[in-house]
């Protein structure tokens, strides 16, 4: 089952809008090294180890912050972050926590998530209003973000249609407002499409916000503006994570726990039964050290530096080489060990490695796979700059006029080569011919020969 075609906005993953694709402006092959990745809706970030941030895919709102609205297929980078940043999450806008404690953020405005006061987008970072200092985590969903205190409390600003804020209204808030009842002991949080959830230093949930498949976890299906509690987790839980439309949580013997939307078996219980409480995912009673989710799908990383995944799978977003919808856990193709972290986005997922490579899979509209290419991945193939490089990929331009052929395997990293005219029926100019195979995959810059109608 598509989650696409279920309309679930976005899912979105902070680890620690629709133009056409561009090519690259690089064929820079140098690889760097990543310590943490975000993926949100068709576009993905690292963070690299001189504290820089780098990102991909699209870019309709600025949500690459490199002060354009381009796609890109390969990394570039945040303008004016080349250090100093700690942390990052992302949306459909985007965040840097900085090392001195403060939140700089970028991309889409239109519901104040920015948190600058206004509702203007900007497409390089701007300064959260408030929040100079003092922060120790960070969260972006859909159209709202939360920061966590150094405190323990939370504030969140940005969409409120459903609470999601927990201020106790469902008013947009264009600057940081205190989540009710939530002044301390809050050690982590994490924020879905349209609710929040925070991890208490009890070792309990409290989630608030949109709730109709109880995503909240309290046992209704009722909206709340203010914290509930999850229901069965007091004293258990590890870290959790807030998704689209459902809940996941580690608990603190190494083993998952799902709640909310089961439509495309997200939950990993074995159906596709939606839960208002939290369930067991079916093999993943233990070894699990880390959980991330996308729009109908969740992702773990187990002690043997593995990576699982369940879900809808209508993009090859769980890697697993295939496209089938999975309702337990599967293993990620290729990726059995040396995973450090999993962060999913809407409708594609990316791994870092213990080596600091990155590697994604699943739609690549937009580039978001970082790869170079707007082609779809059922496995995890590396981003460029960090373990990958670009390739040519030979496109199939047969019965293309030459010139246009020629622009076509530009876009490809490859370039026409020798040229051969040669009697057709086709029309003069046609290309009639590609060597090597279309399909093919060539380093970068390879010359591709032709042959080309001269008619008949």
């Amino acid at each position: 089952m598509s989650s696409r075609a279920l309309g679930v906005i976005a899912a979105f993953a902070a680890i620690a809008c629709t133009s056409a694709a561009a090519s690259p402006t690089s064929t820079s092959s140098a690889t760097e090294k990543a310590t943490a990745i975000a993926a949100g809706g068709g576009y993905s970030c690292a963070l690299t180890t001189a504290g820089g941030v780098k990102c991909w895919g699209n870019n309709s709102h600025g949500q690459l912050g490199n002060g354009a609205t381009t796609n890109r297929l390969v990394p570039v980078a945040v303008s004016g972050l080349a250090s100093g940043v700690t942390a990052i999450a992302v949306g459909d806008h985007s965040y840097a926590l900085t090392t001195a404690g403060a939140v700089k953020c970028w991309g889409a405005n239109n519901h104040g998530q920015l948190g600058d006061g206004t509702t203007t987008e900007s497409h390089t970072p701007v300064d959260v209003s408030g929040l100079a200092g003092g922060v120790t985590a960070i969260a972006a969903g859909g159209a709202h973000t939360c920061a966590l205190m150094s405190t323990g409390a939370v504030k969140c600003w940005g969409r409120n249609g459903n609470g999601e804020l927990g201020d106790g209204s469902t008013t947009d808030r264009n600057t940081p407002v205190a989540a009710t009842g939530l002044a301390s002991g809050v050690t982590a949080i994490s924020v879905g499409d349209l609710h929040t959830c925070a991890l208490m230093s009890t070792g309990g949930v409290k989630c608030w916000g949109r709730n109709n498949f109880g995503q909240l976890g309290n046992g209704s299906t009722i909206d709340s503006a203010v914290p509930v509690d999850v229901s069965g987790l007091a004293g258990a839980v590890a870290a959790v994570a807030a998704r689209g439309l459902h809940t996941c949580a580690l608990t603190s013997a190494g083993g998952v726990k799902c709640w909310g939307a089961n439509h495309a078996g997200q939950l990993g219980d074995g159906t596709t039964t939606e839960s208002h409480t939290p369930v067991d995912v079916s093999g993943l009673a233990g070894g699990v050290t880390a959980i991330a989710g996308g729009g109908s799908y969740t992702c773990a990383t187990t002690s043997a530096a593995a990576a699982k995944c369940w879900g809808d799978n209508g993009f090859g977003v769980l890697g697993d080489g295939t496209t089938t919808e999975r309702h337990t856990p599967v293993d990620v193709f290729g990726l059995a060990s040396g995973v450090s972290a999993v962060a999913a986005g809407e409708f594609h997922t990316c791994a870092l490695t213990s080596a600091g490579g990155v590697k994604c899979w699943g739609d690549n509209t937009y580039g978001e796979l970082g790869d170079g290419t707007t082609t779809q991945r059922h496995k995890p193939v590396a981003v460029v700059g960090f373990g990958g490089s670009l390739k040519c990929l030979v496109p199939n331009v047969i019965e293309k006029p030459l010139g246009k052929a020629k622009i076509i395997l530009g876009r490809a990293h490859c370039r026409a080569g020798r040229v051969t005219r040669v009697a057709s029926r086709k029309k003069k100019g046609i290309v009639v011919g590609v060597s090597p195979r279309p399909g093919k995959s060539l380093k970068n810059g390879a010359k591709i020969s032709l042959k080309v109608s001269r008619g008949r």
